[in-house]
């Protein structure tokens, strides 16, 4: 066995290990999230949300959608190889969107408020750049030399 070898197969049993985790990660919230869910229904007033526990709820609901395209990224890193960044990006833009939702807005100065748009603002530019590919860092996968090679040669192969 050879050092490539190796090295892949060290990879795929360290990716693969990452999926079995982050699926019972997965799972556990989303359990706590149906259990806190019941145990707010029920404590009196019954039926009844306060406040805080529907920002509670609705941080969890994002948590556990955080651990999905989490879940999803490593799956298609696993499959192809490749890290996507559109998907990164939208992890983040959940993350921050959960921290917006989570946020005490009596103890937060005006200027945390306006990092938090210039953040928010900077990630949704982010991913509209990238889902347009005009972002000119980034060149699509099937727009490479090799790959337009590959598929002119697939679309007019040549004639014996």
């Amino acid at each position: 066995m050879n050092l490539t070898d190796f090295s892949q197969r060290f990879e795929s049993l360290v990716v693969k290990a990452l999926l079995f985790m982050m699926a019972i990660v997965v799972i556990l919230s989303a359990v706590e999230l149906g259990y806190i869910l019941i145990k707010d229904i029920v404590t009196p007033p019954m039926l009844i949300l306060e406040i805080d526990e529907l920002l509670e709820i609705f941080g969890m609901f994002m948590l556990v959608l955080i651990g999905l395209e989490l879940f999803e990224s490593i799956q298609v890193y696993h499959k192809d190889r490749i890290i996507r960044v559109e998907v990164v990006v939208m992890v983040a833009i959940i993350a921050v969107s959960r921290k917006v939702i989570i946020l005490d807005y009596k103890s937060l100065s005006s200027l945390t408020f306006l990092e938090l748009g210039v953040g928010i603002l900077s990630l949704g530019l982010t991913y509209l750049l990238i889902r347009a590919r005009r972002f000119p860092f980034i060149k699509p996968w099937f727009k490479t030399p090799i790959r337009q090679k590959a598929r002119s040669e697939v679309d007019s192969p040549e004639k014996v």
